[in-house]
């Protein structure tokens, strides 16, 4: 069901909006996912409760130092001729990776360069590669926040 203005009341498929309808409705952004998921945080937590054994610090420092590589490989796919093969390995890695840490947009993202790249479809993935080092980026900040010691 379509829905019809700012009061969320339904709207018939066939009823346009108001030519003024931007202009007048208040501007809703949606709101960035969190870099992080916090529910893939809590279950990595759980699996060492009282940091013992610095679990969750051993995982993030784990995947942060496979991101060097990956990220040359990745960078290396910007451009012809592409080794699309190499490229969808490393996507792969990396969206389980990601995903076991939460970072969930990162890892949708190399879902796509996976798919691209078992494809063989070359379009469109120097920008993917492009936003991927931006996630990438993100969620490296985020996991160091993540296990920075308390000052």
């Amino acid at each position: 069901m379509v829905r019809n203005s700012a009061w969320n009341l339904p709207r018939r498929h066939d009823q346009k909006m108001s030519p003024d309808y931007t202009t007048t409705m208040p501007s809703r952004t949606q709101p960035e996912p969190a870099v992080l998921d916090d529910q893939a945080l809590a279950r990595l937590r759980e699996l060492d409760p009282e940091g013992v054994n610095h679990l969750l610090e051993r995982v993030v420092a784990a995947f942060l130092k496979s991101l060097d590589q990956q990220e040359q490989v990745l960078a290396l796919g910007r451009e012809a001729p592409r080794d699309l093969n190499a490229l969808r390995h490393v996507a792969h890695t990396l969206k389980s990776a990601a995903a076991s840490l939460g970072a969930s947009v990162l890892s949708q993202r190399c879902a796509e360069i996976e798919a691209l790249a078992r494809a063989g479809t070359e379009d469109g993935l120097a920008d993917l590669i492009d936003t991927v080092q931006d996630d990438i980026a993100a969620a490296r900040l985020a996991m160091q926040q993540l296990v920075r010691p308390a000052r």
